[in-house]
């Protein structure tokens, strides 16, 4: 009986030690990125918006803002001091789409929040999405509606 448990185990130790040493190019390699991936903005600039000459750069976007952002580091790295956004006024509601990164009022601040929808809803009071910074561990408190998205960012230049 001693004999057939040693066999078994000798058995199963030169299994484990063979498929260690002959099937390591099929082990799962580790990911290169740190973090979650996040859901990219929709793609509001088309190629046929921008023109480029030798001195100057000119993208056509109807209603455009510059916008500068404070440096909270809730939407780090996108989002930091010195960045320059451009910024456009949402036609409607269904131009927010999960991954977009909106400026919004809230009724506790004065100042606008700018943070990413990742979430898209509706319940008995209508539209609604979900925000979050994205260094932030948490969702922003509440439902946000359309009436207080002030702005949508479509670009940022560093």
């Amino acid at each position: 009986m001693n004999k057939i448990i040693f066999a078994l185990i000798g058995i199963f130790l030169i299994g484990w030690f063979s498929n260690s040493v002959y099937s390591n190019e099929f082990l799962e390699q580790p990911s290169i990125f740190t973090s979650n991936e996040l859901i990219s903005p929709f793609d509001r600039i088309s190629t046929n918006q921008i023109l480029i000459s030798e001195s100057s750069i000119l993208i056509r976007i109807d209603n455009a803002i510059l916008a500068e952002y404070a440096d909270t580091n809730s939407m780090d790295p996108v989002l930091d001091n010195g960045a320059t956004g451009i910024e456009i006024i949402p036609e409607s509601k269904t131009s927010i789409k999960v991954g977009d990164i909106v400026s919004f009022e809230t009724d506790s601040n004065n100042n606008l929040i700018v943070h990413r929808v990742i979430f898209i809803g509706e319940d008995e009071t209508g539209w609604y999405c979900v925000t979050k910074g994205d260094n932030s561990r948490f969702t922003d408190p509440g439902k946000l509606r359309f009436n207080k998205i002030r702005y949508l960012l479509i670009g940022v230049l560093y």
